[in-house]
């Protein structure tokens, strides 16, 4: 049986996922035989190959390298989202193997560490990734296991040897969150989603109150105002309220303009001033306020958060602008969520009020299209101009009757719609008469974003 201080191998079954990896690159800096399986190659197995990883692409129990094959020695982590009947993950079970998922590896590192976990149905990637930053330009420092590719490091993962803290990504799907054990959490928001697990919305509020329950006593408990969930936390965990307006932190002072947005962070402790956005979108108010709240009370100076929030550079695929002149602008965001979808659409109105305003969403999930369909069409429809792609299923099977026709028929008379296919994707960015185009989606929508960006790019310096 595997001791936890006796691996010297660790194989992942799904080593590309954007979480995946950075658990990859932790055992890699530990100094681990570090390898695995993926199903398909993307520049991020490519950076994790030449990093040191082994990694195949072919299901086979024959290409598992020999380091990995003694029980004894290797710990197995897999994603939810490979299935349970892989060869490799079976062959891994049937051998007597410790197999965990990866969030239960992330739960022994806030056994270790001081865990700051954002959880949250959107704006979780975001909010993390800002308090790493925050903390690791700060004299406090971090490590992280992030969602998404900072900008500012160019990885999804930070390492620190003196810090007590990790920033952790809280993620909801599979319960895999019920694994932490925070010192401290923020928690953004509850919209119901991923209701192929949870079944109904009350299910998915009990699980952010049953998350709550596992704050370390002496803790805290960052939550946004107006959730519906009734949190339960241990005796001596402080719960604070945070939002945009109110709430023991928020903003004032807000000042929207000339492509920037500057504020003053309230919070219990006293006031910030002039706290100036990185990357100026209306939401990330929301997210920086969390953000500000976590790094201060882990210990991060005035100056410190103040500098840090200016120089923060963003996420990709979060409001991740690709083109931005006076003339176009193109940017990717991943969302996937109708909330999400929402704020994002409103925060690029908030920038660009008179400008024709276009999207191309890519559904992704049969299960979400068909519970959220309504929604999803009621928030495109604070767009100008849609353009509708095909389901992405990822881990799914079709539902008959489920297509992406059901949001194109709900979206509001007289906005611009279209169905298009993926293939069509480069002559929407040559001739679509938008001044602003978002790409929208958490699928291979991502993997056209090059070569629109470079097309949208040709057509901003042609004008």
């Amino acid at each position: 049986m595997l001791q936890r201080n006796n691996i010297q191998a660790v194989y992942f079954v799904g080593a590309g996922g954007i979480g995946m990896s950075a658990l990859v690159r932790y055992y890699l800096a530990q100094g681990k035989h570090v390898g695995g399986y993926d199903k398909t190659p993307s520049p991020l197995t490519e950076r994790l190959i030449a990093e040191g990883a082994q990694i195949h692409f072919d299901e086979s129990v024959e290409l598992i390298p020999a380091c990995f094959r003694d029980p004894a020695t290797t710990l197995v982590v897999y994603t939810p989202a490979i299935p349970a009947g892989h060869a490799e993950l079976q062959y891994f079970r049937q051998g007597g193997f410790e197999v965990m998922k990866r969030a239960q590896v992330l739960g022994l590192l806030t056994d270790q560490l001081q865990g700051l976990c954002v959880a949250g149905t959107h704006g979780k990637t975001t909010t993390s990734t800002m308090a790493a930053h925050l903390l690791h330009q700060s004299h406090v420092d971090c490590n992280a296991f992030l969602g998404g590719i900072s900008k500012n490091y160019g990885t999804n993962y930070l390492y620190s040897a003196a810090s007590p803290f990790v920033v952790i990504e809280a993620d909801e799907f599979d319960r895999s969150f019920h694994w932490l054990h925070p010192w401290a959490t923020v928690i953004t928001a509850t919209d119901a989603d991923h209701l192929d697990i949870y079944g109904t919305k009350e299910a998915y509020l009990e699980s952010f109150e049953h998350y709550t329950t596992l704050i370390r006593p002496g803790g805290s408990l960052i939550l946004h105002t107006g959730l519906e969930m009734q949190p339960k936390v241990q005796e001596g965990v402080t719960i604070y309220s945070y939002s945009r307006t109110e709430g023991d932190f928020h903003a004032e002072n807000i000042r929207i303009g000339g492509g920037e947005i500057v504020f003053d962070f309230i919070s219990p402790r006293g006031v910030i001033r002039d706290v100036q956005l990185g990357v100026p979108v209306s939401i990330n108010i929301d997210n920086g306020i969390a953000a500000m709240a976590l790094a201060q009370l882990a210990g991060a100076t005035d100056e410190e958060l103040r500098q840090g929030m200016r120089s923060f550079q963003g996420v990709d695929r979060r409001f991740d602008f690709k083109v931005k002149t006076d003339k176009v602008v193109f940017l990717s965001d991943y969302g996937h969520h109708p909330k999400e979808i929402e704020q994002s659409v409103r925060s690029i109105r908030e920038l660009y009020q008179d400008k024709h305003i276009a999207a191309i969403f890519q559904p992704h999930l049969y299960t979400r299209t068909r519970d959220f369909y309504h929604e999803f069409a009621d928030a495109l429809s604070l767009l100008d101009e849609v353009y509708l792609c095909d389901i992405y299923p990822a881990r799914e099977q079709p539902i008959p009757g489920v297509t992406s026709q059901l949001i194109y028929d709900n979206l509001r008379p007289g906005i611009v719609k279209h169905m298009v296919h993926k293939e069509d994707l480069p002559d929407i960015a040559r001739q679509g008469q938008f001044d602003v185009l978002i790409s929208l989606g958490a699928g291979d929508i991502e993997d056209y974003v090059p070569q629109l960006t470079d097309i949208i790019a040709e057509r901003a310096q042609a004008h």
